[in-house]
């Protein structure tokens, strides 16, 4: 896939999921999983009205329907689902770059939400790593309420979000995200957001 492709679609999805709107989840259990919440959040987006056509979250909904089925991935794309510690990541490779989109989500201390987020990784280059940065990139929260099972778009909580040549790696295990901050010719700076329960900070 194209650069400029990948950066059409991820500004295409990313004006889609800013809507204020209120996203249903369905838990199949108890409590929802990592699947519900990305079912919800991928659904939600193709609902939308908008002119753009293919999208990043279509992708994450055909590997979804792919996992329930227990079909194989198309070539080049890995999908993992790790249900236990609430984590999902869709990697896509050819033969210049690596996409990637990941999710999972954190329990609030009032027991009555959770926080879950989006990260959509620009492309990578193969040969040196670096990150093609554009405006959508980076990493969304939804807060989950635990009672109406309900989710909607909030602001990341406790720190700013930054675009330019950085990247957000969230946690399959443990409940930090570590922030990657690029420096040219494959060198980088990483800092970790620790989460309390309620916020992120340094």
């Amino acid at each position: 896939m194209k650069r400029t492709t990948l950066s059409i679609i991820m500004a295409c999805c990313a004006l889609a999921m800013m809507a204020q709107d209120a996203i249903q989840v369905f838990p199949s259990g108890d409590k929802p999983t990592i699947v519900d919440f990305a079912r919800a959040l991928v659904s939600y987006v193709y609902n939308q009205p908008d002119d753009c056509g293919d999208r990043p979250t279509n992708a994450i909904m055909n590997a979804l329907t792919n996992y329930r089925n227990d079909m194989p991935q198309p070539d080049g794309v890995t999908f993992t689902v790790d249900e236990r510690n609430g984590y999902l990541l869709y990697e896509m490779k050819d033969e210049e770059s690596t996409y990637r989109m990941e999710m999972c989500y954190w329990n609030e201390a009032d027991g009555k939400h959770k926080l879950f987020a989006f990260n959509n990784l620009a492309s990578f280059d193969n040969e040196d790593l670096r990150p093609i940065s554009t405006e959508t990139s980076g990493v969304q929260f939804y807060r989950y309420d635990n009672a109406k099972k309900t989710m909607t778009y909030c602001a990341a909580p406790g720190f700013d979000v930054e675009y330019e040549n950085t990247n957000y790696a969230l946690p399959r295990s443990g409940k930090d995200i570590t922030v990657i901050k690029w420096l040219g010719k494959g060198k980088s700076t990483r800092r970790t957001l620790k989460w309390n329960g309620r916020r992120f900070s340094y």
